[in-house]
């Protein structure tokens, strides 16, 4: 019973990254098959502190944190670059350092442009998608996004302007209760340590650079939509409908590239974790039983 408790543990740990300090939430047996949990904004690994105790006793489960998030290193703008190629190239170095040779990728929101740069980069290595609120469609921009491509065409301290609001308090808390049946249900522990995060001295510039730099994933979205149609990763599709950011018409568009999908879609808001974890734990559960061997399985 000791080592049953043991394994389904979150360890909390720290690689070094060219220089970098990445920390990462770890729990599950490595024999077992991997899944990479890739986050969103603003928050860090954090948003998997429930979810993966749930699935730790039969996959091993990696969730590292990004430069400038969560409990890694957060080098000032002009010290890092950083853009959305930058992000993925070092979870890329990160899974190299951890051996991570096989896995299914957890895309959510910001997830989804770092993970898919590394679909497509080693497709080999990617057994499944699990896909929560996570963008590759341009039917998935809709009208919150009018202020960011604003930026992206002009990028100018008048188009800034509007964005920082997506910095404050108020907005980090709109994405955890905009959208949920029960607001009591989610914790405030949650917005409250991602704006602390946040307001650390240089994180707003940090931010900034990343919204600007969210404009190279669109024209990426056909490569990624190719790299769908080609290799057929068996996705979940487990999406909170109710977000105003990634709403369900960026959900819709993966049935037209891939074959084998499994598609959910939940009544809740931007991250459905909060609301329906429990209900998501299980269908990943049930998903990768089917959808990937086991070391001892695989022919």
């Amino acid at each position: 019973m000791r080592n049953q408790k043991q394994r389904t543990r979150v360890r909390h740990k720290t690689v070094n990254i060219d220089g970098l300090d990445i920390f990462y939430r770890e729990a599950g047996s490595p024999e077992n098959p991997t899944v990479l949990l890739l986050h969103g904004f603003p928050t860090s690994s954090q948003m998997f502190r429930n979810l993966m105790p749930q699935l730790a006793s039969r996959y091993h489960l990696v969730a590292p944190d990004y430069p400038g998030f969560g409990n890694s290193s957060a080098p000032p703008v002009d010290k890092f670059d950083y853009t959305f190629d930058n992000l993925a190239n070092v979870v890329d170095k990160f899974t190299q350092a951890l051996k991570l040779d096989h896995y299914s990728l957890y895309v959510m929101d910001y997830g989804a442009p770092v993970g898919y740069r590394l679909a497509v980069k080693h497709p080999e290595r990617v057994q499944a998608l699990i896909v929560q609120n996570g963008n590759a469609y341009e039917e998935g921009l809709r009208d919150f996004w009018i202020p960011f491509r604003a930026y992206w065409k002009d990028r100018s301290e008048q188009n800034a302007e509007p964005l920082r609001k997506f910095l404050t308090y108020e907005a980090t808390k709109w994405q955890y209760t905009n959208g949920v049946r029960n607001a009591e249900v989610i914790s405030p522990d949650t917005w409250t340590t991602d704006q602390y995060l946040l307001d650390r001295p240089g994180n707003k510039e940090i931010q900034l650079q990343l919204f600007y730099s969210y404009g190279s994933n669109p024209p990426l979205y056909p490569t990624w939509q190719a790299y769908f149609r080609k290799y057929q990763p068996p996705t979940l599709i487990v999406w909170g409908k109710n977000d105003v950011i990634f709403p369900a018409e960026g959900a819709e568009p993966y049935k037209r590239d891939l074959k084998n999908v499994e598609f959910h879609l939940l009544d809740t808001g931007h991250f459905a974790l909060e609301e329906d974890g429990d209900a998501i734990a299980g269908y990943i559960d049930n998903f990768l039983d089917k959808q990937v061997k086991r070391p001892d399985t695989a022919a």
